[in-house]
């Protein structure tokens, strides 16, 4: 982030939700007004291609820490197949010590590179799917799609617990973030290329992409006016629901609930 705020010479800028220090893959990122939208993209569902190493238990959770355990675990597919929906829907997760989680104003990972290890407050996570991608060398590959807050590392090592041989995370990447996948993404060197040529406008996606779920509406002259001086503005004849609402000359406006015709701001952009 330091690097492209430097490059782009702008102070707005955020992210749409951090990554595993060994994980690559989609990580949006907003700049100037857009930076209103992060957190919806933070808070948006993920899908992630990640690496399971059955047999080995670390202290993060993958393959980048200290060896608690290790044995042979000869894990067939079917037998990792039938732990999988254990792991889907509905959950509790305990995160990680190693993770940026604060208890007590103090992060977790720097407690855990003290030794002290501590009561951590179980998390309300959804997994929607887990499927079985392949297996190389030992080592299977897994798409999870997954809520916000999910740790792909403590899936890992708790599918090892379930398998009863211990398992540990060896990859990951983030194949999709929101509404945006990896398809859309670019390395950094070739960003900061861009920027560095003046063409880094063809490779920024409007922000209303964050919302392309919700059915887009149209404003008048006069509600536009209304909603850009801040005044109470109604859209007469759509039904309740989110929106995102446009001017007459297609400029995004906002984000609203329409409740009775009645338009409630949930984030503006104009």
């Amino acid at each position: 982030m330091a690097k492209l705020r430097a490059a782009l010479q702008i102070k707005r800028i955020g992210h749409g939700g951090t990554l595993d220090p060994m994980a690559t893959g989609v990580l949006p990122v907003f700049v100037g007004r857009a930076t209103r939208a992060a957190d919806f993209c933070g808070n948006a569902d993920k899908e992630y291609v990640a690496g399971l190493k059955p047999g080995l238990v670390t202290d993060t959770q993958d393959t980048t820490g200290n060896v608690l355990r290790e044995r042979e675990a000869a894990v067939t597919a079917e037998e990792l197949s039938a732990v999988i929906p254990r792991f889907l829907g509905a959950q509790k997760q305990t995160p990680p010590m190693y993770s940026a989680v604060k208890i007590g104003g103090k992060k977790l990972y720097e407690l855990a590179r003290r030794g002290i290890e501590v009561p951590r407050p179980e998390r309300d996570i959804f997994i929607s799917g887990i499927e079985l991608l392949g297996c190389a060398g030992g080592e299977y590959t897994l798409r999870v799609a997954c809520s916000k807050g999910t740790y792909i590392r403590t899936l890992c090592h708790d599918m090892g617990e379930a398998l009863g041989c211990g398992g540990a995370m060896s990859s990951l990447r983030r194949t999709k973030a929101g509404a945006f996948t990896a398809d859309m993404a670019h390395k950094l060197d070739f960003i900061l290329a861009a920027i560095a040529d003046a063409a880094i406008d063809r490779y920024m996606i409007p922000v209303d992409s964050v919302f392309s779920d919700y059915p887009a509406a149209a404003l008048g002259c006069e509600e536009t006016r209304k909603c850009k001086n801040g005044a109470p503005c109604r859209a007469p004849g759509l039904p309740d629901g989110t929106y995102r609402f446009y001017s007459p000359d297609n400029e995004f406006l906002l984000l609203g609930d329409v409740v009775s015709c009645e338009i409630r701001v949930i984030k503006g952009f104009y």
